[in-house]
């Protein structure tokens, strides 16, 4: 009979595999440990070497809470402040060429008048950078497309949003801009039912960020900005002149442009900044905005879709007094070159200076049914006119610009009747949007837009 199996020696061998066992583990939990640590080391170094390469330290500043179209983390790291090159392509498309050159900040490049304006500037000598959003408001690609244009002429646009306090303190801090051509601004008077926070984050939030940064500056510079004859409202003297009421805004849009102007009184006669705001009337012309009638009326009698014309409610024609960009493009250059210096200096107001409002029109108020018909002719195809009554959504029945003072004060002149200036958007149009002639009169037309590749400008 065989002797049992001695147990001590069993529980021995158990407890020394045991032992084993608990070493290795405690080995490799050490190791794993040890791994992790110089991992999470190693990705903090990295992320500490990328925001010092691409987001360099800004200058203190105060940030607006309001942020409307708010761009992502990688957006901003990557195309708003990104380091030694950024700074590079700020600094040369803001040097001008010419002797005693504007160094010009153009916000809202990207869109229909900041483009015209940034290829006139530039055009002359000027140093121009621009600064736009590309918001969705309408297709971003055709900004893009304004984008592209503006590259070929060597104008880099920032891309970010007014309500970025650190972005704007850090262009000025990179650029000592003599002039601001402020474009940038939720516009449209109908969307402004449906997105009300826009227009107060963009037309009220933004104006007030971007003056915050501007009164700190050394040197200060004047500051032209975009207002609209939207601000006249339910006055009802004709032609609108400066002097009149602009207390009855009848749409949001208005308000927020009426603000604006109450804003640039303050901070003109707190902080000493030279303010100019330009009345703008009904612009159109080619790059223009897809939300205009004229626009998407010329788009939608292609399409042989119906086109809705307005009456007032006491059955008149709506009337608008359209201006062609290149008017409003000479406008405001001029108001650029008469705009005096600000009197302030890192905040603080040392003399009185310059504040002035003026509207930039064309005098010649055309009915609506007027602008269709010289559609159908150049377009050659018959309109679907769907004649309704205005509905109450901030519309005015009537505009009529008097620009007596523009013209004393810059030489303000308007040239352009309203069937030449359309004669020259729809050969944009038919050009950039490819559109087939469907008659020998569209067969001359686009033909004379080939080769239409940029905004045309002042002569």
């Amino acid at each position: 009979m065989a002797p049992p199996p001695d147990s001590s020696k069993t529980a021995k061998l158990e407890r020394y595999n045991s032992y084993i066992r608990r070493v290795n583990s405690t080995k490799l939990l050490n190791a794993s440990s040890k791994l992790l640590f110089r991992a999470t080391l190693l990705i903090a170094l990295a992320l500490v070497l990328f925001f010092t390469l691409n987001y360099p330290p800004l200058s203190s500043s105060s940030t607006s809470d309001h942020a409307p179209h708010r761009r992502s983390f990688l957006s901003s790291t990557f195309s708003s402040a990104g380091g030694a090159a950024w700074e590079k392509q700020v600094r040369h498309s803001s040097t001008p060429r010419r002797p005693n050159g504007f160094s010009v900040l153009v916000t809202g490049a990207a869109g229909f008048v900041g483009s015209h304006c940034s290829l006139a500037l530039k055009k002359r000598g000027d140093g121009v950078l621009g600064l736009d959003n590309f918001n969705d408001y309408y297709d971003p690609s055709l900004k893009r497309a304004r984008q592209a244009l503006l590259q070929k002429h060597q104008i880099f646009i920032v891309e970010g949003d007014l309500n970025d306090g650190p972005l704007l303190t850090k262009l000025f801090d990179v650029v000592p801009f003599t002039h601001v051509l402020h474009l940038a601004a939720q516009a449209g008077v109908r969307y402004a039912m449906q997105n009300p926070q826009s227009y107060v984050a963009s037309n009220i939030a933004g104006f007030v960020s971007l003056l915050e940064v501007a009164k700190r500056a050394n040197p200060q510079p004047a500051i032209v900005w975009a207002s609209s004859s939207s601000v006249y409202g339910l006055n009802t003297e004709n032609p609108f002149s400066e002097l009149h009421r602009t207390d009855r805004p009848a749409s949001l849009y208005a308000a927020t442009k009426k603000a604006g102007e109450e804003i640039a009184h303050t901070y003109n006669h707190i902080y000493g900044l030279s303010l100019t705001g330009l009345r703008f009337f009904t612009v159109y012309g080619p790059w223009g905005r897809p939300d205009m009638a004229y626009f998407f009326f010329t788009k939608d009698i292609l399409q042989g879709k119906p086109i809705d014309v307005y009456r007032t409610h006491d059955q008149h024609e709506v009337a608008r007094d359209f201006t062609y960009i290149d008017d409003v493009v000479r406008g405001c250059l001029g108001a650029l070159d008469t705009a005096q210096k600000s009197t302030g200096s890192g905040g603080r107001k040392k003399a009185p200076a310059q504040l002035r409002v003026y509207n930039l029109g064309n005098t010649s108020p055309v009915p609506v049914g007027r602008l269709v018909g010289i559609l159908e002719s150049l377009l050659g195809t018959k309109a679907k006119r769907h004649v309704i009554t205005m509905p109450r959504n901030g519309d005015v029945p009537f505009t009529h610009a008097n620009v007596t003072l523009a013209g004393r004060d810059f030489g303000y002149k308007p040239t352009t009747d309203l069937a030449t200036g359309l004669r020259k958007f729809v050969k944009w149009y038919v050009s950039y949007y490819g559109v087939e002639p469907r008659s020998k009169k569209d067969t001359r037309l686009a033909t004379a837009a080939t080769g239409t590749d940029r905004p045309e400008e002042s002569d």
